[in-house]
C-alpha cells in the first residue's frame, strides 16, 4: 500500500527500478518541481532503508523475531519500513528538494532575506533618495531595475544581466565600495580608475587573484553621485571597449537571451578579463538566474 504525505503518494518501488526512473524522467519534462519532490522522496528511502540496515546489523536481530524468513524477507521488511518513514513533514526529503531546485533553477539560491541591500538613502537618478523597502535581494533588484533599463537601452544588455552583476559585484548591496570615511562610492561594478579616470576615486583593499592565487591589495575605484551614474558608466565601457566589443555586438544583434545568453554574457566578461577570479563566469551566472527568478516574483 503507498503511503500518503501531504496528499502525495509514495510509490511501492524505489527509483533505482528502471521503470521508476522512466516514470520519473517522464513527469520531470511535465512537472518538474512534481519530479523534484518525488526523487527527494526516493532519496530519502534509499537512505532509511540503509540506516534500517545498519541499525538491523547493529543489533543481531534474528529474522524470526523481526516477522521475516532469511535475509530476503528482511530486506523486503526494511524497505517497506523505508517507505513508511520517507516524505514525513520535517524529513531530510525537504533539505533534499530544496537543493534540488537550486541546482535545478528551480527556486531562488541561498540571497539574502533580510538586512540591507545598498541602505544609503543616494539617488537613483538624481532626482530624489529612493524610499523602496530595503530588505534583501529582492530589495536591491527593484532598487535598480529603473537605471538598469536605461543602460539597456544603450547597450542591448539585458537589464537583468547588469544588475545580476552589481548584485555579485556589491554582495547584494552588503559590500559595495566606500570612501575611507565611510560614505558610499556608488561603484556597483567595481569599475577601477586608470589613468584616464578625471572623477572621484576611492581606495580600498581588494582581492586580486595573481596565478590562481587570491591576494589583498589596495586599489583605486571610480566613485560617482548617484546609482544611475554607475549603471550609465557602465553601458559607455561595455559601448566604447575594445575588449568588450564582443559582448556589446553580441548584445545588439539580440544574442544575449535567457539562459544560453546569461552564460554566453558571463563567459564573454571573463575572456575579456573583467575579473581575475578564475570562478568568476560560474558565479556570475548563478546570480544572474536568481535575478532573473527575483524579477518574475516582483511582477507576479
Amino acid at each position: 500500500m503507498p503511503t500518503h504525505v501531504s496528499g502525495a503518494a509514495l510509490p511501492s518501488t524505489l527509483a533505482v527500478d528502471v521503470r521508476g526512473l522512466d516514470g520519473l524522467r517522464g513527469q520531470a519534462a511535465s512537472d518538474p518541481k512534481a519530479a523534484v519532490r518525488q526523487a527527494a522522496r526516493q532519496l530519502e528511502g534509499l537512505f532509511m532503508n540503509e540506516l534500517m540496515k545498519s541499525m538491523r546489523a547493529t543489533t543481531m536481530e534474528s529474522a524470526e523475531s523481526l516477522g521475516g524468513s532469511g535475509s530476503l524477507g528482511r530486506e523486503m521488511l526494511d524497505q517497506q519500513y523505508a517507505q513508511q518513514l520517507a516524505g514525513l513533514p520535517g524529513g531530510l526529503h525537504e533539505a533534499i528538494t530544496r537543493h534540488l531546485e537550486r541546482q535545478m533553477g528551480l527556486a531562488p539560491g541561498p540571497i539574502p532575506a533580510t538586512g540591507s541591500a545598498n541602505n544609503t538613502a543616494a539617488p537613483l537618478d538624481g532626482r530624489g533618495a529612493t524610499r523602496l523597502p530595503q530588505k534583501g535581494a529582492a530589495g536591491f533588484v527593484e532598487q535598480h531595475q529603473d537605471a538598469a533599463r536605461r543602460a539597456e537601452a544603450a547597450t542591448g544588455i539585458p537589464a537583468t544581466f547588469m544588475i545580476a552583476q552589481a548584485a555579485h559585484e556589491t554582495g547584494w548591496g552588503r559590500k559595495e565600495i566606500r570612501h575611507a570615511d565611510g560614505s558610499p562610492a556608488h561603484n556597483l561594478f567595481g569599475i577601477k580608475a586608470g589613468a584616464g579616470w578625471k572623477g572621484p576615486v576611492a581606495e580600498i583593499a581588494t582581492t586580486e587573484y595573481v596565478g590562481g592565487k587570491p591576494q589583498k591589495v589596495v586599489a583605486r575605484f571610480r566613485a560617482y553621485a548617484s546609482y544611475a551614474e554607475s549603471f550609465a558608466d557602465y553601458a559607455r565601457l561595455m559601448q566604447d571597449s575594445p575588449r568588450y566589443a564582443g559582448i556589446a555586438t553580441r548584445a545588439a544583434k539580440g544574442q544575449l537571451q535567457g539562459q544560453g545568453g546569461a552564460v554566453a554574457f558571463a563567459q564573454g566578461l571573463q575572456r575579456a578579463g573583467y575579473a581575475t577570479d578564475p570562478a568568476y563566469a560560474d558565479k556570475l551566472t548563478r546570480v544572474i538566474n536568481t535575478t532573473l527568478r527575483l524579477q518574475r516574483s516582483l511582477v507576479a
